[in-house]
């Protein structure tokens, strides 16, 4: 039986540089390479770092309890375009959360991420915050390369037309969330900034907003960090000091001994399962008292 190739820490933190600072595949391939001793053994972990997509999805996109359909709605500059899913047998409006994707854009984990929300009693709306350049490619370099060359301002500017949208359906009951991931994670935060609406915002490792920014949240917050995330780590004591200094209310955890992406199950070498449930229990827990 062919072993599994033994991924280091020094490994994963190289694969977080290539993906969130230089996107130089090359240099990451030759960091890589060094080391796992050669070209092979840099070749096996690669896919191990990355998220796979193929990978199985907790909720089946056929699954006979959900209705799922492909949506737009208008942003200021152009038409924003998602993927929504909500219980077919609701017994009445929900609260409504917007599921924001990494800096891949939305694939098809972010939709099962949706799917999720919506069995766990929400209106989920997974958004492209792509959609006005064309929409999620399916390379995922490409993708990041694109994401790195946004307008902050409009794409802020598109959150809050989301929330907007999601507000007014018929199935929501006014009350709109927003749950992020890494790229994603900083945009709930600048979101809470943004717009007084928001009602919860959920962030995962995600940067942090500017500290001068932060009176202005109105939405309470959660915010789930990877204990061996330095770079995104590095903002926590100040975004903390001012919350606390400003009465918001919020809530932190850290999770010692485990990686930025800890939630993404696609992803082997970063993935934590326990980690990943337990942040999972809260962030439903504080959406469903915030969003009730």
């Amino acid at each position: 039986m062919e072993r599994m190739p033994k991924i280091t820490q020094a490994m994963i933190d190289a694969y977080d540089e290539y993906t969130h600072l230089s996107l130089d595949r090359r240099r990451f391939m030759e960091r890589l390479t060094a080391l796992a001793g050669s070209a092979a053994g840099a070749a096996a972990i690669a896919p191990l770092l990355a998220a796979n997509s193929a990978s199985a999805q907790i909720v089946a996109e056929s699954d006979s309890r959900l209705t799922t359909e492909e949506v737009s709605w208008a942003a200021p500059k152009g038409q924003m375009k998602g993927y929504i899913a909500r219980l077919k047998d609701a017994p009445g409006p929900l609260g409504g959360v917007i599921v924001i994707h990494e800096n891949r854009g939305l694939n098809s984990h972010i939709r099962d991420v949706a799917r999720r929300l919506a069995l766990d009693g929400f209106v989920a709306l997974a958004p492209d915050f792509l959609s006005l350049e064309g929409g999620t490619p399916e390379d995922e370099d490409k993708a990041r390369e694109m994401f790195g060359k946004l307008d902050r301002a409009v794409t802020v500017e598109n959150a809050v037309a989301t929330v907007a949208y999601l507000s007014e359906l018929d199935w929501v009951n006014g009350k709109v969330g927003a749950i992020g991931f890494c790229w994603g994670g900083g945009l709930v935060n600048q979101l809470a900034v943004a717009d007084p609406n928001l009602k919860a915002g959920v962030a995962y490792y995600g940067a942090q907003p500017p500290v001068e920014d932060v009176p202005k949240i109105k939405a309470a917050v959660m915010l789930h960090y990877a204990g061996l995330d330095e770079r995104i780590n590095a903002g926590i004591d100040a975004y903390k000091k001012a919350l606390d200094d400003s009465g918001k209310p919020y809530e932190l955890f850290v999770y010692e001994g485990v990686n930025h992406a800890f939630n993404n199950d696609t992803s082997a070498a970063r993935y934590d399962k326990a980690a990943a449930e337990l942040a999972w229990q809260r962030t439903v827990a504080f959406l469903k008292k915030n969003l009730g």
